[in-house]
C-alpha cells in the first residue's frame, strides 16, 4: 500500500509564505506524476499544481508566479512553496500521487493510478 503524508499546513497572515511536504512511502518503484489539491468549504476539490517524475510542472491560473512546485524524486516527496498567500487561499490542501508502481505482497509491481493523502489544513486571515 502507498501512504501519502502531508505537512506543513498552518494558519498565517495575508502576504505571509507557507512550505507543504507530502512523503509517498510503501514498496515504491515509480511516481509518474505528482501534485496538490485543495479544497474549500462549500467547493469542489480542485487542481493547485502537478509535476512528473521529469520535472515538468503545471499550476492553476489562480497561483501562477505565487506558488512553486517541486519534488525530490529519490525521497518521493512534493513540496509546494506558497508565497504572497490569499485569504482565498484557506483550504484543506491534499497531497496527489498518480500511476505509482510499487511492489505488493505477492512481490509483483502493481500500478496504483490514485493515491490521495489525509489533507492539511491552510488558512490565511486577512
Amino acid at each position: 500500500q502507498v501512504q501519502l503524508v502531508e505537512s506543513g499546513g498552518g494558519l498565517v497572515q495575508a502576504g505571509e509564505s507557507l512550505r507543504l511536504s507530502c512523503a509517498a512511502s510503501g514498496r515504491i518503484f515509480s511516481i509518474k506524476v505528482m501534485g496538490w489539491y485543495r479544497q474549500a468549504p462549500g467547493k469542489q476539490r480542485e487542481l493547485v499544481a502537478t509535476v512528473t517524475s521529469g520535472s515538468g510542472t503545471k499550476y492553476a491560473d489562480a497561483v501562477k508566479g505565487r506558488f512553486t512546485i517541486s519534488r525530490d524524486n529519490a525521497k518521493n516527496t512534493v513540496y509546494l512553496q506558497m508565497n504572497s498567500l490569499k485569504p482565498e487561499d484557506t483550504a484543506v490542501y491534499f497531497c496527489n500521487a498518480g500511476e505509482v508502481l510499487a511492489r505488493q505482497g505477492d512481490g509483483r509491481y502493481y500500478n496504483q493510478p490514485e493515491n490521495w493523502g489525509q489533507g492539511t489544513q491552510v488558512t490565511v486571515s486577512s
